[in-house]
């Protein structure tokens, strides 16, 4: 099972979210446990504060160390070796290699940061930073529905088959080849005729070329960290022969 426990001032801000799609499946088919905990049940004065004005001036409030540690400490006592993780934009990209690292953890505890950040002493408290992009966020709540929904995909049972993952942008390193479905032409624009022939060495040929080439116009990075197979350089040697002389292999782009 997968065990995450959420430290957060909106714990109702995750309601919707695993009410629907794989995460309430996963919960209802035992797979999967999250639990929201109110960062304010920590605090001690009576107006239940979680953040105050920051040393030296400046804009905006700054989360308390105190009622998140005190989260942190009860929270973790209740799980069994826990990755305490902080969502926040300073953190380490979160991709699919992070997801499958995570996925192997006995327990994730995630902690929600809000409004200009958390006091700086509170990262002395926890494993892991985390940031889901380059791009500033309300809080911790979404940035960590993100990361909940790319491990819950992870959990075996989840998918009825593994063989789902497979092939979905960025499962081997690569973006997803294009997909379609009926009919077979749409406003003058025909499914590619390899796809309709029945013939699968074919098919899997195109595909992970339409991957390559896909991943090599918009994502070159995944290519330059990639260890590349022996058809893998066949086909992207036909790309770039085809790409000189003009061809499009079947591939609809929107104009």
């Amino acid at each position: 099972m997968l065990d995450i426990r959420v430290l957060t001032i909106f714990p109702r801000i995750f309601d919707s979210f695993l009410s629907h799609g794989n995460p309430a499946r996963a919960k209802e088919m035992g797979l999967l446990r999250v639990e929201t905990v109110d960062l304010r049940d920590f605090t001690e004065d009576r107006h239940r504060s979680t953040d105050d004005y920051p040393y030296g001036g400046g804009r905006g409030m700054i989360m308390k160390p105190e009622p998140i540690v005190k989260g942190l400490r009860m929270v973790s006592s209740l799980m069994k070796n826990p990755r305490v993780i902080l969502m926040t934009p300073q953190g380490r990209l979160f991709n699919q290699r992070v997801a499958e690292e995570l996925i192997t953890m006995d327990g994730i505890l995630i902690v929600c940061g809000r409004y200009e950040g958390v006091d700086e002493r509170v990262r002395c408290y926890v494993h892991d930073e985390i940031s889901v992009g380059d791009y500033i966020l309300s809080g911790g709540e979404t940035a960590a529905t993100i990361m909940i929904d790319a491990l819950v995909r992870l959990v075996p049972g989840v998918i009825e088959a593994d063989s789902h993952i497979e092939g979905e942008s960025f499962y081997d390193g690569l973006l997803e080849y294009p997909q379609y479905t009926r009919p077979r032409v749409f406003e003058g624009h025909p499914v590619p005729w390899v796809l309709l022939d029945g013939h699968h060495e074919k098919i899997r040929r195109w595909r992970k070329k339409q991957a390559l080439a896909r991943t090599l116009a918009r994502r070159p990075d995944l290519l330059q960290c990639r260890v590349l197979e022996a058809e893998e350089n066949q086909l992207l040697e036909e790309i770039s022969s085809e790409a000189n002389y003009g061809s499009t292999e079947n591939n609809h782009e929107c104009a």
